[in-house]
């Protein structure tokens, strides 16, 4: 029999979701599949591009591309990428595409999804309907793209988000985390006003103000303010008044994209029109999926419907289920907002005088609460800043289950059994994953057809992918359907994700077959040989920790403080801290830094709490002239690295020193100084108990308690986590503090995961295994940290005095692109 022809128009998440169920119910032997997407790439999770603005994802992660280009060859799809449905011929069944292909159907889907709605804003768009230059919407890996090469301009340094709802709050976040001054403007009274009531908006705000972004609700915005030359200068609004801006970022909501299929004659309103089959009205072969549909009335702007409609549609389809219905869905809203956990169903507020409404409002912490209910079922849920219950509470609002007579036991465990929100409570078809439509019932399929690992089962069923507001609950019905016996995921220990070997294995790899470059570790070690940008950095710091300057340096890396070896501010301009060794400094020391700050017109001269000076907003073209007029060594204070030592006064001067804490740090910092390490690496000396220097709360920090006796702590920290530094040994001399701090700092730098701090590492070791290893020497390898420590002290080279002139013109120019790593020969 014939394969009969089956064309989806649109290949994000929807058209995709959709041929993926076709394809599972043994569609690829009933259907010739074709898939026409107008942009240049396979399916992608547009959820993720919110990490990909704020740094935490780059465009090529797996979690973001959910079906690569290999994924349609190996499946039997044709895809037309980059390409875009035009003009639909119901009666000759053919699509005609922008690009003059024509494409024949037998069968059709449209997932045509939403497109980013522009409010009618004077400046918004040029006479030919495009958005002029500086204008973005939040929607695809183009405008993502667009914002962040925007924002790393060294002259951009001011956006506007128009809209306060979802995107607008993750595009300000993303914003502001590569260093802009953002304002959000939201018409309505509060944020989220779709998803929060004013109390829910008004906790919101105040977190959403904590990082920075400066919030104004009630302002409707009517015009993008233009200089001459067309550079945007700011926004302007209704009541006359402006904010200044040199980006503006419009996330006022997505509509429907029903263009072609009203042009066909489809029947459409807000969305395209479908019945239970999701079958377009008045056609027999014409179905469609997705955002771009209108079912019952209801248009879903969510990814949970979507799963649920291709399912109805693929058992449709293929025959699996000729019967299977559509009949909506019970939204359940799960995600961060800006980092901020956020969930909300139903109604948000009393609509009846007989409705039952439970509130706990904190907005001192940020936590937000709500339920309301009616006539003993639950019929709206808000949580915000803390969200434990979302489990219980989806469950209970699916299935309409007998609420506690305690309605504050909804929100709250108050002492003995909690209300039936754990795991093993949940129902099959409660939905774990909202981002990926991922139920119970299929992470425990999941696990009972051979998933091994948490990271397994992500990877088979994608839940927890998305926002990732779920991980925790997805690791507890995974756990909980392995029976308690689930294996621990292999992958947790490998010091980077694409080469299956621990810190310690892969640096034996890399002494062993001598790789001294990023590729050359990529060429050998990797799965596939295949190159991961995100595994770039930590393989370029460990290979500098093992080589030391014997390391080979390749374009693309490094991050561009190491790159430029000084501090990038969110202006685009540096940050440059010379050296002061135990925060002492001399009058020769001081007057250089004057005449550098006058010379190159310093905007900020600061001293650091490292006790140091830091001259701030350097030209990334002046570096190397900063350099040689200070010549002073480097402070490191933009690296993964070894960055000071604080000392207190001691007792030279001190009438309560009991040693000489100024010297002793400075011998530690003079030996230990700019070394390679997993994480920044702070430390201090203090001359007695009294803990001036603060040495307590460092990731190594020395006391001195008398006669000639100091402690050393480490693990400490006082940044966003705060964490007294635990004891490791009493020692009797200056020399002995040298000889274990090294050592500790060595065994750091070769077992330390890539960032991690030692207040993680020192308590995931476990200081009596410290002791042991360090101090007992039980594995045998003390003589051997201490030998290649000694090994990197002597490769030391100071990366100011040593190259102040370009290793290339374009290492101090303006911001390129980043390229491919040069392919360096194995050896």
């Amino acid at each position: 029999m014939t394969a009969r022809k089956l064309l989806v128009i649109g290949n994000g998440m929807a058209g995709a979701r959709a041929v993926e169920e076709i394809i599972a119910r043994g569609g690829g032997d009933l259907f010739d599949l074709t898939m026409i997407g107008d942009e240049p790439y396979g399916n992608y999770n547009r959820i993720m591009l919110s990490h990909v603005l704020a740094g935490e994802a780059t465009i090529d992660d797996d979690d973001l591309l959910l079906n690569p280009m290999s994924w349609y060859r190996e499946n039997g799809v044709t895809l037309h990428a980059g390409d875009r449905a035009v003009r639909l011929d119901r009666f000759a069944k053919q699509v005609a595409c922008e690009s003059g292909r024509i494409v024949d159907y037998d069968v059709l889907v449209i997932a045509t999804g939403s497109s980013s709605f522009f409010p009618n804003i004077d400046g918004l768009r040029g006479t030919d309907g495009h958005l002029l230059k500086g204008v973005f919407g939040f929607r695809n890996i183009e405008d993502t793209n667009g914002m962040l090469q925007l924002a790393h301009s060294r002259d951009k340094t001011h956006a506007v988000v128009i809209g306060g709802g979802l995107l607008g709050l993750e595009a300000a976040y993303g914003l502001r985390t590569q260093g802009l001054e953002v304002e959000v403007v939201h018409s309505p009274g509060h944020l989220m006003n779709q998803q929060l009531d004013e109390r829910g908006g008004r906790v919101l705000r105040k977190e959403i103000e904590k990082l920075g972004i400066r919030v104004h609700t009630g302002a409707r915005t009517t015009a993008v303010l233009r200089d001459a030359g067309g550079g945007i200068t700011g926004v302007g609004f209704a009541d006359g008044s402006r904010l200044d801006a040199d980006m503006v970022v419009v996330a006022a909501g997505i509509r429907p994209s029903t263009a072609l299929a009203q042009s066909a004659g489809l029947v459409a309103e807000r969305g395209i029109v479908v019945d239970d089959q999701m079958r377009c009205e008045d056609e027999s072969a014409i179905f469609a999926v997705g955002e771009c549909v209108q079912h019952r009335g209801e248009v879903y702007g969510l990814v949970a419907p979507v799963w649920e409609q291709s399912v109805v549609l693929a058992d449709v389809l293929t025959g699996a289920d000729p019967r299977a219905a559509y009949h909506g869905s019970r939204i359940t809203t799960k995600l961060k907002v800006a980092g901020i956990d956020v969930a909300a169903m139903g109604v948000k507020g009393p609509e009846r005088e007989d409705d039952e409404f439970v509130q706990f409002y904190e907005p001192s912490t940020g936590v937000y609460k709500s339920v309301v209910v009616r006539e003993g079922k639950l019929i709206g849920a808000m949580l915000l800043g803390d969200i434990s219950k979302i489990g219980y509470l989806s469950q209970v609002f699916d299935d309409k289950a007998e609420l506690p007579e305690e309605r504050i036991s909804m929100l709250f465990d108050l002492g003995g059994a909690p209300a039936g929100q754990g795991a093993a409570d949940l129902a099959d078809d409660a939905q774990v994953c909202s981002c990926n439509g991922v139920t119970k019932g299929a992470i425990v399929a999941c696990v009972e057809h051979g998933a091994k690992s948490l990271t397994d089962v992500m990877a088979r069923t994608r839940a927890g992918k998305g926002c990732g507001s779920c991980k925790a609950l997805v690791g507890e019905v995974v756990a909980c359907a392995a029976g308690g016996a689930l294996e621990k995921d292999p992958a947790a220990d490998w010091y980077v994700p694409c080469i299956p070997l621990s810190k310690p294995d892969l640096i034996a790899e890399i002494r062993a077959r001598d790789l001294r470059a990023v590729s050359q570790v990529f060429a050998e070690l990797a799965e596939g040989g295949r190159e991961d940008a995100a595994a770039k950095m930590p393989l370029a710091s460990l290979l500098r920790t093992v080589w030391g300057p014997d390391w080979v340096d390749e374009r693309g890396a490094l991050f561009i403080n190491d790159r430029v070896h000084a501090n990038i501010q969110r202006d685009g301009t540096f940050s440059v801290v010379p050296q002061m060794k135990g925060g002492v400094t001399t009058p020769e020391q001081l007057r250089k830094i004057a005449d550098v700050a006058e010379k190159y017109s310093v905007p900020m001269v600061k001293v650091t709490g490292g006790q140091r000076i830091d001259l701030l907003g350097i030209k990334k073209e002046d570096l190397p002239k900063v350099w040689g007029d200070l010549g002073m060594p480097s402070g490191f204070a933009y690296g993964k690295s070894m960055r000071t030592v604080k000392t207190c006064v001691g007792s030279d001067f001190c009438r309560y020193g009991l040693d000489d804490s100024t010297a002793l740090g400075i011998r530690i910092e003079e030996r230990l100084q700019g070394l390679e390490c997993p994480a920044k690496l702070k430390m201090a000396v203090a001359g007695c108990p009294r803990n001036c220097s603060e040495a307590l709360c460092k990731d190594l920090g020395v006391v001195a308690v008398g006669d000639g006796r100091w402690e050393i702590y480490v693990g400490g920290a006082a940044g966003a986590h705060i964490r007294k530094g635990d004891l490791l040994a009493t020692v009797g001399s200056a020399d002995a503090v040298l000889r274990l701090a090294g050592r500790f700092v060595q065994y750091y730098r070769e077992n330390g995961k890539w960032l991690e701090r030692t207040y993680d590492f020192v308590p995931r070791i476990g200081l009596d295994a410290l002791r042991a290893v360090l101090i007992d020497d039980s594995d045998g390898i003390a003589a051997t940290l201490d030998e290649r420590l000694q090994q990197s002290v002597d490769g030391y080279r100071d990366p100011w005095l040593e190259r102040t002139e370009p290793r290339s013109p374009a290492q101090f120019a303006s911001a390129l692109p980043l390229l491919p790593l040069p392919q360096v020969p194995v050896r």
